[in-house]
């Protein structure tokens, strides 16, 4: 069991911050949750991964864990690193935004299967809208998609657009968590 409160102590410290910032879903926030100060730290990747991993315990257990790159890529290395650990090994892959152009001219890499059943991973989910994306070329790759896990919920509609996908959706954390209420 991964220790929830230090991992909220890292988040609040780290990667929240306060101000006027655009995201990447367009929509402006008075508030920015940096992940990469967490994901790519190596108590937050520990314990980042720990907790994922009981998350899917929960439920089932998946073939592959992996996302959009760049920012899903730390979080995926957490995962695939603690599963090790763990004795239960899970294998990673990172999906293109665009694919390389030579070689293989892949959008997912990693030692993955068509059939396997995949989960996808990102730091903080608002609209979905990256996540979304990797699915769809995920599936496009023949894995089966059974859930989508963040590290934040920003509680701003990705859940609704996962549910809508039929997949269901958990987070470590969502906005509350650190006293923010989301918008109504």
């Amino acid at each position: 069991m991964y220790d929830r409160e230090v991992l909220r102590q890292l988040i609040l410290q780290r990667a929240l911050r306060f101000g006027q910032f655009t995201l990447a879903s367009g929509k402006t926030s008075t508030y920015y949750l940096d992940g990469k100060q967490v994901t790519l730290d190596g108590e937050g990747a520990r314990l980042i991964g720990e907790g994922l991993l009981d998350l899917f315990r929960e439920t089932e257990m998946p073939d592959a864990v992996g996302g959009m790159s760049i920012g899903a890529d730390p979080i995926t290395s957490a995962v695939i690193t603690m599963s090790a650990v763990r004795g239960v090994p899970i294998r990673g892959f990172l999906v293109r935004k665009q694919s390389k152009g030579h070689g293989t001219n892949r959008f997912i890499e990693g030692p993955v299967q068509p059939g396997e059943r995949a989960v996808i991973v990102e730091d903080v989910v608002t609209t979905g809208g990256s996540s979304l994306e990797a699915i769809e070329r995920v599936e496009e790759f023949g894995l089966k998609v059974i859930r989508v896990a963040a590290v934040v919920d920003r509680m701003e509609g990705g859940a609704k657009a996962f549910a809508e996908r039929g997949l269901p959706f958990s987070s470590l954390f969502t906005i509350r968590d650190f006293g923010i209420d989301p918008p109504t």
